[in-house]
């Protein structure tokens, strides 16, 4: 999942990702995804152990894998090693160059795509035993040509953050909770006192696409082959983010000094914020006396929306094990270790039949869950990933930017990723 920012690659690295990559299909990979399904051949087998390559968030995250591998690994009898990854995308392009990936590892959505072209990774989603349990919405973000190439293995929605002593203090109660655009505006601006803003985000797509969304709005259509960037519901979106901004009621995070909504939020420069659930993590580590609560983002014109972040669960095309990966994988994502690795590091699991229980033993967090029918994931098409790092860099000047001029260059370029 993409946690505090936006990309999860620098310039540099995607360069070297790129060309990494790019080298791989000349090293015996196939040149098509569409010939990489498991149910285009047999299943790899053998006594090999499986290495699993994991972009992990921290150690909470590390130790939970390593120890849900170990218990696989008894059971199974099949050896599991598994290594937390330090530039996962750069390890994993090292590792497709070379001929001997990890078996199983994480993928980001913004690499899928890339990988699946050049036949990279085993797209077996087809013979996932639990295929119809996972969020239609997360296995979109996965799919490529039709063909569902890699288990959601968790996810992650925006909600509001509101601090409650602030909100208090302004007197405001529980009634006033936004609902709508007009709702946030009017208690941002009353929560806007005591040297403090009403509200907050990071400067970035992955934030203000939300607005784009309860807009009707998106970045392309919904099969990736039309660039809608400029569209009309994305310029009323950002206009009414710019409104917010221009009255004083919101500042992005980088105009308080801070490098993402989560500090300036638990630091107390900003009475609400516009987050993903990684950032309860953040603040019982690091603003653990700060009292808040998670409601669901105000609908807009449109009605609800929100955006999602996921990784996949990947198996290398070239394993030689790929029988024990996909066993592997199935129990990572079964519904009973999935609540487990949300009790260890925080996370939401990707299948429906886990929700229930999820939302019972974390009510303060259920808003995050009850956005996913309408939370919408990012583009994942090739090259969409560096238009929307572009997007992020001008979004910071959004105050004193012409919003139609600004999402015009910006189609521009999105069409031109989407042309290949």
């Amino acid at each position: 999942m993409q946690r505090r920012t936006a990309r999860m690659l620098t310039a540099g690295a995607m360069a070297l990702t790129a060309a990494l990559t790019l080298s791989a299909c000349g090293s015996g990979f196939s040149g098509s995804g569409s010939s990489s399904g498991a149910s285009a051949g047999k299943l790899t087998s053998s006594d090999k152990d499986l290495t699993v390559l994991i972009g992990s968030s921290g150690d909470a995250e590390t130790a939970a894998v390593k120890s849900a591998a170990a218990a696989w690994s008894k059971s199974s009898g099949t050896g599991v090693s598994v290594q937390p990854a330090n530039n996962l995308d750069q390890q994993l392009a090292q590792g497709f160059a070379s001929g001997k990936p990890a078996d199983v590892f994480y993928v980001s959505t913004s690499s899928l795509t890339g990988y699946a072209s050049n036949g990279s990774l085993l797209a077996y989603g087809d013979d996932l035993s639990n295929e119809d349990d996972f969020y239609p919405t997360l296995t979109k973000s996965f799919t490529v040509d039709d063909q569902l190439y890699c288990a959601p293995k968790d996810f992650s929605t925006l909600a509001l953050f509101i601090n409650t002593k602030d909100w208090k203090a302004a007197g405001l109660t529980d009634s006033d909770v936004p609902k709508t655009w007009d709702e946030l505006a009017s208690v941002s601006k009353k929560l806007t006192q005591a040297g403090r803003v009403g509200l907050t985000m990071s400067p970035q797509y992955e934030r203000l696409g939300a607005f784009m969304a309860q807009a009707g709005g998106a970045l392309t259509n919904a099969d990736q082959t039309k660039a809608t960037v400029d569209s009309a519901a994305n310029v009323k979106a950002l206009d009414y983010v710019k409104g917010l901004l221009q009255d004083g009621s919101a500042k992005f995070s980088s105009d308080l000094g801070e490098s993402w909504g989560g500090d300036a939020f638990g630091k107390d420069k900003a009475a609400m914020t516009v987050e993903g659930n990684w950032l309860t993590g953040a603040m019982s580590s690091s603003y653990p006396d700060v009292d808040y609560k998670v409601v669901q983002l105000p609908k807009g014109p449109k009605g609800a929306g929100t955006l999602q972040f996921t990784n996949c669960w990947g198996i290398a095309k070239d394993s030689p094990n790929q029988k024990a990966a996909l066993a592997f994988v199935e129990k990572m994502t079964s519904t009973s270790q999935q609540l487990a690795f949300a009790k260890a590091f925080g996370v939401m699991p990707s299948v429906e039949s886990a929700a229930t229980k999820w939302k019972k033993e974390y009510p303060q967090y259920a808003a995050f869950l009850d956005e996913a029918d309408s939370a919408k994931g990012v583009p994942n098409k090739a090259g969409t990933a560096d238009v929307i790092s572009d997007f992020d860099s001008k979004l910071g000047s959004l105050k004193t930017t012409d919003t139609k001029t600004l999402l015009e260059g910006v189609q521009k370029n999105m069409a031109a990723a989407l042309k290949g």
